[in-house]
């Protein structure tokens, strides 16, 4: 895919335009210390195309660049953090 995900800070959320229309997105907020993922969405003419994983994949790396812990209250995050153990670490945990 030649398109690139796009941090866009002052909307608290990541997007992927590919083509005409709405961009995917994958939406965020603060709670305390941590970053909390909480939606993500793939327009349906892009969908099947593993949007998603791209563009949840690129938030998780920017979050770890940022230093941020995430929560994944979405559950397109957590089951892609579960398979894919190499962002373990960007995983906020209250005990720490």
């Amino acid at each position: 895919m030649a398109q690139k995900v796009v941090h866009f800070p002052n909307k608290q959320r990541f997007e992927l335009k590919a083509g005409p229309g709405e961009p995917a997105i994958l939406s965020y907020h603060s709670r305390g210390e941590a970053m909390v993922m909480d939606h993500t969405f793939v327009p349906v003419a892009m969908r099947g195309q593993g949007i998603a994983a791209i563009i949840t994949h690129d938030a998780l790396l920017e979050a770890r660049r940022l230093g941020w812990k995430v929560v994944p209250d979405c559950s397109y995050v957590e089951n892609y953090i579960q398979r894919n153990p190499e962002f373990s670490d960007v995983l906020y945990r209250s005990d720490a």
